[in-house]
């Protein structure tokens, strides 16, 4: 079934609205049409059974069949603070970690990053682009929300925002003997954040700074992973450790 998200504001006692550019996608992607029962989302884990009841030019009106909490949305927090890549590898990144029930991105400016973002409106451009990847990646997979991708900050920034964290780990390649699994040993982990590294990986310096606050680094096998593969990998673990695939 059609699945949409939509603002608070338009959803009302007994319908909701839905604007913007999913009415195209209702009208002549899907080609929808009165009487068709579709999926509303509030974007709070709160999904709508609705049936289209009026398409309009500015808007499609449905009416609620039935509300109901949405289940698919992870026991634990995951945010994914990603070493910026080189060409469209964020793109894949986002769309499988969203998959795996990530519930927030925030790209790294880091030593080895190569990407070079030269003004605000490129950064807009980039961000407001990969929240579209978001969005659909969301709809796509059953989310009950749909996941932030924040604008980049630097490494120094990325360390003050893993500090809050129940835990925070960083997988490094050099690293031999930290297991992923042993620093998942501890009770009550609701909120874990990941850093990981761009093409090349994080700097030796940047490891020790991690460390140096509480971040744990970890082995991800004897091969080294590309950067697209290894938050994909680790989000993959946790799931199964801690959140909703080993249930």
């Amino acid at each position: 079934m059609s699945r949409f998200f939509v603002n608070s504001e338009d959803i009302h006692s007994d319908y909701i609205d839905i604007r913007g550019e999913d009415i195209n996608h209702i009208k002549k992607v899907l080609r929808l049409r009165c009487g068709d029962t579709i999926i509303v989302s509030d974007g709070n884990a709160t999904d709508y059974t609705a049936r289209i009841e009026k398409v309009e030019t500015d808007y499609v009106r449905t009416a609620i069949i039935e509300s109901i909490a949405n289940t698919s949305e992870p026991p634990i927090e995951v945010t994914l603070l990603q070493g910026l890549p080189k060409s469209d590898k964020m793109d894949l990144i986002i769309q499988k970690s969203i998959e795996l029930g990530v519930n927030k991105i925030i790209p790294v400016i880091t030593e080895r990053t190569v990407v070079k973002i030269d003004n605000k409106k490129d950064v807009a451009n980039k961000v407001s682009r990969w929240q579209r990847i978001s969005l659909e990646a969301a709809k796509q997979c059953n989310r009950g929300i749909v996941p932030t991708v924040e604008y980049p900050v630097t490494f120094a920034e990325a360390l003050k925002i893993a500090e809050a964290a129940d835990i925070s780990i960083i997988p490094y390649e050099k690293e031999k003997t930290g297991s992923l699994k042993r620093c998942l040993d501890r009770k009550e982990i609701k909120k874990i954040m990941v850093l990981i590294g761009p093409e090349g990986g994080f700097s030796e310096n940047e490891v020790e700074k991690a460390i140096s606050l509480g971040i744990k680094p970890v082995t991800l096998g004897p091969r080294i992973l590309r950067t697209e593969t290894a938050g994909i990998a680790v989000l993959s673990i946790l799931m199964y450790e801690l959140g909703d695939v080993n249930r």
